[in-house]
């Protein structure tokens, strides 16, 4: 007969996420309407008040249980282990407990502890697929090869629909030189999924490994013809081509790389050391010698799955692929990077700073992790610290121009202009012909209230680029506003309405130039459409109100005064609007007080 506990814990497995297939625990929620566990025979009867409560194992277990998830979801991980590790003491024969505790160690980098209680609950549960997955993951990460290619073959064996066991199984026999093995386990993958772009890429990988260059071309074009955006398979397949002296047929897949992804440092590299020193290559060796570069690294495999895992939006899956390289790799910062962002997309901002931070100076993903860590404290509002990690990004990559004019942007943000000048001045001086640049400056510039200098960067913004539609209705709304230049204004606007018809704010500014001409029945047309386009913007609805003030409609224009006031939250503005409800009533009968109005 079941006990009591039992009940518990099969309620809780059925409404938690099984934690085998993460990295942290979710809040466990409460059952419903679920009546409290019946106590065993021997404390049946009430106790005497003031005896102690004597509780069984089972439930001390659930306790500690409980305890680690208040613990977990405070982040307090040390803490979570601790109770997890008395919960399996009192209940050491719950599989979904040690499964918890293994998952939980291997994450606080207790890899003989996490690997101790897995295969204790193999043991228990043969048939625990998510055991058995991260069993293979442990020893594999242990250097435990041999025995992980066993369990990888368990779960083929009992007819896996995962592709993982495929790959990492495959990945460990090519390691070990076992290339036929491997090549073997990948088209038993790719039978079963005919359209795994993996299955095909690694069976080029290993055929390229055993030297079968043809074979591995074919597969990589097998690849190619499921996913032709693939970079992945496009390098791979560009250097199977340099080692057989095709060169013209690696250039036109490096270039191809490049034209998919420009920032593509690798592809870069190698197809500028191959135009470079193209005729040098006659060696053989040289080209056998790139072979060194086929991976036949199983933490890398998991590193490739896990960014699949995260473009899919599985960010748990991804998590804990990650942390299984770390396991193996502690070093392995490109993996921590990535973790780092993982847990940011997945909203465990505490969790992804501790990863981020965790990456050193001289790291070549310092920068990056920085960058990232920035754009996580933006998100909390804390802008000071957003700063300081950005300019700790510029310490390692100075003078870099799109960190530069993220911090500009950010002490604009935080209401320092002047710094954001500063900053935006020496981006100028770097790059003089970005009309972009100019036209963040001249922005600032009017923010600053320096018209004149706001003007000469929209000027010089609109000469660098023509087509900038920004700058065209910025300095068009601008003179509009001053009432100058009207015509000219009018024309500006109209080019950045050419190239973007459907801008509502360029509509507005139109509508203003109409306004400031005194032509209010055209400049109603305008404004009215703007205010359609853009919804709620307190400044586009109180030109409106404006121009039906001008023409006497009264109602209309005290209608969308205070439409404008409840969208607004700026004092000054605030202040004007409820001046020119007043000034609607020339006797003053409908004079209203700022609170009756809000």
């Amino acid at each position: 007969m079941r006990s009591p506990s039992s009940v518990v814990w099969a309620f809780l497995l059925c409404s938690l996420i099984p934690f085998a297939s993460c990295s942290t625990a979710r809040p466990v929620p409460a059952p419903a309407r679920v009546a409290p566990p019946v106590a065993p025979a021997s404390v049946q009867t009430p106790p005497i008040l003031g005896s102690p409560v004597v509780l069984a194992p089972e439930d001390r277990a659930l306790g500690h249980f409980l305890k680690s998830q208040v613990a977990l979801n405070a982040g307090d991980y040390d803490t979570a282990l601790i109770e997890l590790e008395h919960a399996v003491s009192h209940d050491p024969n719950t599989p979904f407990l040690r499964l918890r505790l293994a998952t939980l160690a291997l994450r606080q980098g207790k890899l003989a502890e996490a690997l101790e209680h897995c295969q204790k609950v193999v043991a228990a549960e043969p048939d625990n697929i998510a055991a058995q997955r991260l069993l293979a993951g442990l020893l594999s990460s242990t250097g435990k090869e041999n025995e992980a290619a066993q369990v990888y073959e368990s779960l083929l064996t009992h007819g896996s629909d995962d592709q993982e066991p495929y790959l990492y199984l495959s990945v460990l026999y090519a390691k070990q030189g076992r290339f036929q093995e491997a090549i073997g386990v990948l088209k038993r993958l790719v039978s079963r999924h005919p359209q795994s772009v993996l299955g095909y890429y690694y069976l080029g990988q290993t055929h390229a490994a055993a030297q079968e260059l043809e074979q591995a071309e074919a597969y990589y074009h097998e690849a190619l013809s499921i996913n032709p955006q693939s970079e992945l398979v496009l390098l791979d397949l560009a250097l199977v081509y340099e080692m057989q002296k095709k060169n013209p047929q690696a250039i036109e897949v490096y270039e191809k790389a490049l034209s998919l992804n420009p920032r593509s440092e690798q592809a870069r590299e190698r197809l500028g050391r191959f135009y470079l020193g193209q005729k040098k290559l006659d060696d053989a060796l040289d080209q056998f010698q790139a072979l060194e570069k086929i991976e036949a690294d199983p933490q890398e495999t998991r590193l490739k799955i896990s960014l699949i895992y995260r473009e899919k939006g599985d960010y748990e899956k991804a998590a804990t692929s990650l942390n299984l390289v770390l396991a193996s790799q502690p070093e392995n910062h490109r993996a921590r990077y990535f973790l780092g962002v993982v847990y940011t997309e997945a909203n465990q901002d505490v969790k992804a700073a501790v990863e981020l931070l965790h990456i050193p100076r001289q790291d070549e993903y310092f920068a990056d992790a920085r960058v990232y860590l920035s754009y996580i404290y933006q998100r909390q509002g804390n802008i000071a610290q957003a700063i300081t990690a950005v300019e700790q990004a510029l310490s390692v990559k100075e003078d870099d121009a799109d960190l530069i004019g993220f911090l500009a942007s950010l002490y604009r943000e935080n209401n320092d202009r002047a710094k954001a000048v500063e900053l935006l001045e020496h981006l100028i001086e770097i790059a003089p012909d970005n009309d972009q640049y100019h036209f963040t400056l001249g922005a600032v510039y009017d923010e600053l209230k320096q018209k004149e200098r706001c003007i000469q960067h929209m000027q010089k913004a609109i000469a660098l680029n023509p087509e900038n539609a920004a700058a065209l209705n910025y300095l068009g709304y601008t003179w509009a506003e001053q009432g100058v230049h009207l015509d000219e204004a009018e024309q500006l606007i109209l080019r950045a309405l050419a190239i973007e018809p459907n801008d509502g704010f360029y509509i507005d500014s139109l509508g203003w130039v109409y306004y400031q001409r005194g032509e209010y029945m055209e400049a109603i047309q305008h404004l009215e459409r703007a205010v359609e386009l853009v919804d709620a913007d307190p400044t586009l609805i109180e030109h409106l109100g404006d121009a039906y003030s001008k023409i006497g409609r009264t109602a209309d224009a005290s209608r969308v005064y205070q439409e404008a006031m409840k969208n607004t939250s700026e004092e000054a503005q605030l202040n004007r609007l409820r001046t020119k409800l007043n000034a609607l009533s020339p006797v003053g009968i409908h004079k209203t007080s700022g609170s009756e109005l809000q």
